[in-house]
């Protein structure tokens, strides 16, 4: 597994080495001691996630204030733009983003460590998307930054609509307003 860390260097883009044939495809989708190796530290998930949304739903900025999350993220049907946000204020990174394509063809996973927004918008028909977290969803410290953020400037891709957005989403903050972690 080739693990590339982004501009950010705290987010890794992980691309597997895929083994096809006539008869289809075998990849290994993850492997605890190489990915603890790439993040350089000791990982355990606790939690497992399956989403599936249409095109043009964007889904984010979510972050968890308290039992921050850490999440990995990858896509087993369709495309989505996936994108990290640093929202750590001692970070040298602060307030900066990055971001990928992952898809079903490109089997690429990103780590996306706690402390950081994260969100996606779907660019084919529909996406799958399978997250694992380092801690267990919590309502009540869940957090939303507004996709649009003119201080964020995220380049999310042209979409050939509107994003559709939750309530939740489009009630998020802007970062200059929104609980960050210290």
């Amino acid at each position: 597994m080739k693990a590339t860390p982004l501009t950010i260097p705290e987010v890794i883009l992980f691309e597997p080495r895929v083994f096809g044939d006539a008869r289809g495809f075998f990849f290994e989708s993850f492997n605890q001691r190489q990915f603890e190796s790439a993040v350089g530290q000791s990982v355990c998930f606790l939690q497992n996630n399956h989403s599936r949304s249409v095109q043009n739903v964007l889904r984010g900025l979510h972050y968890q204030i308290k039992q921050p999350q850490g999440k990995l993220v990858r896509v087993v049907v369709g495309e989505v733009f996936d994108v990290a946000v640093d929202i750590r204020r001692s970070s040298a990174t602060f307030g900066q983003w990055v971001g990928a394509n992952l898809s079903a063809e490109n089997k690429k996973q990103l780590w996306v460590p706690p402390g950081f927004a994260h969100g996606f918008v779907v660019l084919s028909e529909y996406a799958e998307f399978l997250y694992n977290t380092t801690d267990y969803w919590a309502p009540e410290y869940e957090r939303c930054i507004v996709w649009n953020d003119p201080m964020l400037n995220i380049q999310w891709p042209v979409m050939n609509a509107a994003p559709v957005l939750s309530d939740k989403d489009t009630r998020g903050a802007t970062l200059d307003i929104a609980e960050v972690y210290d």
